[in-house]
């Protein structure tokens, strides 16, 4: 007949002895609880921190870009079979198209980890009202698969973000600057004097006042015709399912295709290295406090044999086997980790649930004291 674990010897020893020192058993749970607590706290804030630093980066950074490769400068020859120039100066980079855009979109499609990948043109030109004009970064689009890259149509707050030939989506900065609302028309003109009218569709906010100021969105046939590359692809914008696996990805790209490839890890290397540091100073923390608990639980332990020495004696001259002494000493510790770990679980989520209150009570005052006429009004 098998014996209910509950029902064997050394466990009942072990809780008899927790019980006894009923005071170093609650001390040592505390501790257990609060360093548990710590270690989860700290974890869940890291998590959900770089989930939204990440987050807000990429929603109107893609994760990779491609661009034609650099012009390069070369020597010219002078006169004479060995002369040249002696001295190269870099040569100012035109706008131009990537060479056969759609089979390279095609091939990164193709390599594990790529969600989608979408051409983009873009360039400088300027937007007008009126009397007002304002410098803005045109960015032509194809909604269908620059939504699955970058998301514009989350950040919309007024219209839409479904651009056609004729239309136009701005930043609230912008749409504020010049005096404009979803419906009106706007001007948007290039430095050499052409020039297109298009319907406002659509309002986005990205939450950078940089972004929101400077950056248009119109159709990429649009776009192609003002920036004269038509047909062409300035860049192809990718999405990769782990944003952390960009770099080994632009790596493989880079490898499969002469173009340039630009990480969003690589165009932000310091923040990436900030992040990094975080993660380690994080993880060395939870270490310590991780250290900190099992010392503490060894501490006890150590305290609680030389206490219990006579106990143990007796056991073993009563025919205990030092297998059974060594789980007796095993489940107390186990035991102990268990339930202040179960505690300190309960503070954690205690604690979260109080700072998440805490971080509401200003816009739940404010929604309160909203008076009802103005809120309708709008």
């Amino acid at each position: 007949m098998r014996l209910n674990p509950l029902g064997r010897f050394d466990v009942i020893v072990a809780l008899r002895f927790m019980r006894e020192g009923f005071m170093q058993t609650t001390l040592i749970v505390l501790g257990v609880a609060l360093g548990g607590g710590v270690i989860i706290f700290m974890s869940a804030l890291l998590s959900g921190l770089q989930t939204n630093i990440i987050h807000r980066t990429l929603n109107y950074q893609a994760p990779i870009r491609i661009f034609a490769p650099d012009q390069v400068a070369r020597p010219l020859r002078q006169a004479g079979p060995a002369a040249v120039a002696s001295q190269v100066q870099p040569r100012a980079q035109q706008r131009r198209s990537i060479d056969q855009w759609q089979r390279i979109r095609a091939d990164a499609l193709r390599i594990d980890g790529v969600v989608d990948a979408t051409p983009v043109v873009a360039g400088p030109g300027f937007a007008q009202r009126g009397d007002a004009t304002r410098a803005v970064s045109i960015i032509g689009i194809d909604p269908a698969s620059y939504f699955n890259v970058i998301a514009l149509d989350e950040r919309i707050v007024a219209g839409t973000g479904d651009v056609g030939p004729t239309d136009i989506v701005i930043g609230t900065e912008l749409a504020k600057d010049i005096g404009t609302a979803v419906g009106d028309k706007l001007v948007l003109a290039l430095a050499n004097g052409a020039m297109t009218t298009l319907s406002v569709r659509g309002i986005f906010d990205f939450g950078s006042k940089g972004i929101n100021e400077s950056s248009v969105y119109i159709a990429l046939r649009s776009a192609q015709s003002m920036l004269d590359l038509p047909g062409g692809a300035a860049s192809i914008d990718v999405r990769v399912r782990d944003p952390f696996a960009a770099e080994t990805i632009a790596q493989r790209i880079r490898g499969s295709a002469d173009v340039h490839v630009d990480s969003w890890i690589s165009a932000n290397a310091q923040f990436f290295s900030a992040m990094s540091a975080q993660i380690l100073a994080n993880t060395l923390i939870r270490v310590f406090v991780g250290i900190t608990v099992a010392l503490g639980i060894a501490s006890v332990l150590v305290v609680s044999v030389v206490q219990k020495s006579k106990e143990i004696g007796i056991l073993r001259a009563m025919g205990t086997a030092r297998g059974q002494v060594l789980r007796v000493f095993l489940i107390q510790g186990g035991v102990m980790g268990l339930i202040g770990a179960l505690i300190g679980s309960l503070l954690a989520c205690a604690l979260a649930t109080l700072l998440g209150i805490l971080a509401a009570v200003v816009p739940a005052r404010r929604a309160a004291q909203l008076d009802p006429a103005v809120a309708i009004r709008g």
